[in-house]
């Protein structure tokens, strides 16, 4: 393939921006256009910083409320919201003025426009002040990412009913807040605003928290959320919304009992999944595929079926992982020029939760739907050194690898810092190591990640702090 002479890039977030620059570092002249006046995209401004920088202040306030048990005692707290909000905008401003130097320096054509295509090789722009400008493409990049998902049926437009990026914008600390969804931005978001003192109220259609995560990472941070949360209700769907002057009244429908009662609600957070932001684009006059749910239809290579046209990151559906699209966008700028940067096998995903779950690679739910024999080695964390002095030995470790060589397949880790401690897992996968590997690795003590080093001495059948009868292991 000849390598383009320029590339145009549309969406400036995850996926967008680090293609761009790799582009430029490259040598390739880009252009790269987004509707916002700042790069960074839902992640940075609307997603995954603003939801950690509050988090951060969430797990603040319960680290203080629950330092009684080592004897320490704090006075209540007073929150002051508009510090707080200044204070993760300010991170949101810092990260996104450090981006626009980058694409300064490195010489991007950066535009803030709403694009939309005319043809396989153009598309059209319309700036803030009006003016519309033509621009012809050699090779494109659609990299929109995607936005917040909103069942039609509900009162799209009312100020008490809440998506993710109105739940972070932080206007204010409601009394009473319901959030539908049982997903990781729901269990956040949720998190948040239970730590800030709103009586949280969780109402998830299926039976369980978290659908398709095993459900043994699930149960420390269930436990947990029981009791921080008002009430989690499982296989409950919300089927209406009505306007109660000083909320919302809403109508909730287990499933399970075939019972319908209602509740009123100061606000509801809405956290049902994303869809793919491909809004006024016109997909159809660029020769561009989509999936039956919508997303743009792209091969292994992340080629569309415009050979001009390229995308990357959640507009191309799941995972929608800001670190997955990064990296898929910048092996796609390589592989365009010719460079050697495959992609990788093995994805991590991570939820932010307290206790944080992380995950990489084959879990054990995929393995029993597969009928793939597999040996599952778990460490808990009660047996952690480190974990019992954090006071936190509600976690766990585990590893799942195959029955015969050890190869590693795939680890899970529920606790504290568990998103840090999946990387060595990722590396590990990406190496194709052993669990042996894993266990001859020297982990430093005491630290969490030593519960790694023991999930694999488990699987040996070594393990110093657990008893496990060795079966013919010699």
């Amino acid at each position: 393939m000849t390598p383009p002479r320029s590339l145009t890039i549309l969406g400036a977030g995850p996926a967008g921006y680090p293609a761009a620059f790799l582009a430029a570092d490259l040598g390739l002249p880009v252009t790269l256009i987004d509707s916002a006046p700042a790069l960074g995209g839902t992640c940075l401004h609307r997603g995954c910083i603003p939801s950690k920088s509050l988090l951060h202040a969430a797990g603040l306030l319960v680290t203080a409320r629950d330092a009684e048990t080592v004897g320490i005692t704090f006075p209540p707290p007073t929150i002051h919201l508009d510090k707080l909000r200044e204070w993760k905008d300010s991170i949101i401003t810092r990260l996104a003025n450090g981006l626009a130097q980058l694409a300064k320096a490195r010489g991007i054509r950066t535009v803030e426009a709403a694009a939309t295509f005319l043809s396989p090789s153009s598309l059209q722009w319309s700036s803030p002040d009006g003016s519309v400008t033509r621009h012809d493409f050699d090779a494109l990049l659609v990299a929109t990412g995607s936005v917040p998902a909103m069942p039609a049926e509900f009162p799209v437009g009312h100020p008490g009913l809440w998506d993710s990026t109105a739940a972070l914008a932080l206007a204010d600390i409601p009394a009473s807040l319901l959030v539908v969804g049982g997903g990781y931005i729901g269990l956040e978001l949720g998190s948040v605003y239970a730590a800030l003192g709103a009586q949280v109220t969780v109402a998830e259609a299926t039976g369980g928290l978290l659908p398709g995560i095993d459900r043994d990472l699930i149960v420390p941070l269930a436990s947990r959320l029981r009791r921080r949360f008002h009430a989690i209700q499982m296989n409950t769907r919300v089927v209406g919304i009505a306007d109660a002057g000083d909320g919302l009244r809403v109508e909730l429908h287990n499933s399970t009992t075939g019972e319908t009662h209602q509740e009123t609600f100061a606000r509801i957070l809405v956290a049902v999944g994303r869809r793919p932001f491909t809004d006024g684009l016109d997909l159809e006059k660029a020769g561009i595929d989509l999936t039956d749910r919508g997303f743009v239809s792209v091969d292994a290579a992340g080629r569309t079926a415009n050979p001009r046209i390229f995308a990357a990151g959640d507009v191309t559906g799941d995972p929608m992982l800001a670190h997955k699209a990064t990296h898929e966008a910048r092996a796609l700028v390589a592989r365009l020029l010719g460079r050697t940067m495959p992609a990788a096998r093995h994805v991590p995903a991570v939820v932010f939760t307290d206790p944080e779950i992380a995950w990489v690679g084959l879990t054990e739910s995929q393995a029993k739907k597969q009928s793939r024999e597999v040996k599952v080695s778990k460490f808990p964390w009660a047996a952690s050194g480190r974990a019992l002095a954090l006071g936190r030995t509600d976690g766990v470790t585990k590893i799942l690898a195959d029955p015969g060589s050890g190869q590693l397949l795939g680890v899970a880790i529920a606790g504290p810092g568990a998103g840090d401690l999946i990387s060595e897992a990722t590396l590990a996968l990406e190496t194709d190591a052993t669990a042996a590997d894993l266990a001859r690795t020297i982990h430093p003590h005491p630290t969490l990640s030593e519960t790694l080093g023991e999930a694999a001495d488990l699987h040996e059948g070594l393990c110093a702090h657990l008893y496990r009868t060795l079966k013919n292991h010699f």
